[in-house]
């Protein structure tokens, strides 16, 4: 009689998870190459990943409707899926894509994968259904990325994990997008960042307080960043004066946090700035809602701006810590605005190991 060789114990859990993320200052500019601040926030996108129990991959998006959807060989989306359906895997797609890519550039790569069965988890970073601007598709492609790595044998630094999250998000948004909200994902706490250069960690001073207040039900920021590219292709001129104007208040902003008034200044100074774009690009970055908050944050001492894209996610009010952000929170709340309770500042990427 032969002998019965035991059935492997099935690997370990892997796990990841990727903080979202809010632009404190330089959004728009930091497309045009100026450096932005960006806070990494304690909402987190979760993925898991483990051998399939019925030897297909499978992925499952709970919070998005998905769940143990049946993929195909190596993890290829299948047909049939509704255009709902492939937009919400359209990041865990090129993510897949990049990863096995350079797992095989690598040599890390099996002839024959194992099947994963692969989970994420993004609905801390929406509010009622709807998403809050906070990053969840680069929160999404920086855990998907380390835990992916991980499972098929790929060891990444944090300089090759960023380019390669990077990579797989700017494709799945068609180009667009500045790699800050995977940076903030990757590094965590709060950030300088401007496109192609290193990273820069910075503190944020502790007169100051960042309260995140919703303004809208959650705009699509390619969206809003097509509107912008189509007024420079219109008026060339105008938008680089716009664009000019914007990059020198960015150019200001690691300085500023040395002094409180200074910053409060230059956040009001951005956000005149930012709506002055919107007016000639008509793109919807700037509400009258928003122009409302900002009346009322100013009244009492504070600033309130728009966050990242802009149109219906959440915005920023600043103001000294202790009594005069009471008075802007019950400013805000008798104006019906809601703060979402979030801590800034959080750790970066964690996991991408065994469990």
């Amino acid at each position: 009689m032969g002998t019965t060789l035991p059935t492997p114990p099935p690997k370990p859990t892997i796990r990841a998870s990727a903080p979202g993320k809010l632009f404190l200052l330089g959004e728009y500019a930091v497309l045009e190459g100026a450096p932005a601040l960006l806070a990494a926030v304690d909402r987190r996108v979760e993925v898991t990943v483990d051998e399939s129990p019925t030897g297909s991959w499978q992925v499952s998006a709970s919070n998005l409707g998905i769940r143990n959807l049946v993929l195909g060989t190596d993890g290829a989306l299948p047909a049939g899926l509704t255009d709902q359906q492939r937009d919400h895997l359209r990041v865990f797609d090129q993510v897949r894509v990049a990863v096995q890519a350079a797992a095989l550039q690598a040599q890390a790569l099996p002839q024959r994968q194992t099947p994963l069965a692969i989970s994420i988890d993004s609905s801390a970073l929406s509010r009622g259904g709807h998403k809050l601007g906070l990053g969840s598709s680069a929160a999404t492609a920086t855990g998907l990325t380390v835990a992916l790595a991980r499972a098929l044998g790929l060891t990444l630094d944090r300089n090759e994990l960023f380019r390669l999250a990077y990579a797989a998000h700017r494709s799945a948004q068609n180009g667009a997008g500045s790699g800050g909200d995977v940076a903030a994902s990757v590094h965590g706490g709060l950030i300088r960042y401007a496109p192609g250069a290193a990273v820069v960690p910075l503190r944020w001073p502790e007169e100051l307080c960042i309260s995140a207040v919703v303004t809208g039900e959650g705009t699509l920021t390619t969206r809003l960043v097509g509107r912008v590219a189509d007024y420079a292709a219109e008026n060339p001129a105008r938008h680089r004066a716009d664009l000019d104007r914007l990059k020198h208040l960015a150019g200001q902003a690691e300085a500023a946090l040395a002094s409180p008034a200074d910053f409060l200044r230059l956040a009001s100074d951005y956000f005149a700035a930012l709506s002055q774009l919107d007016a000639h690009a008509q793109a919807g970055i700037v509400s009258e809602r928003h122009r409302e908050l900002h009346a009322l944050a100013r009244r009492t001492g504070g600033v309130f701006k728009t966050s990242g894209a802009g149109g219906g996610d959440v915005g920023l009010a600043f103001s000294y810590a202790g009594e005069p952000t009471e008075r802007l929170a019950g400013a805000l709340a008798r104006a019906g605005a809601a703060i979402v309770p979030l801590g800034f500042f959080a750790a970066g990427l964690q996991g991408g190991t065994a469990s």
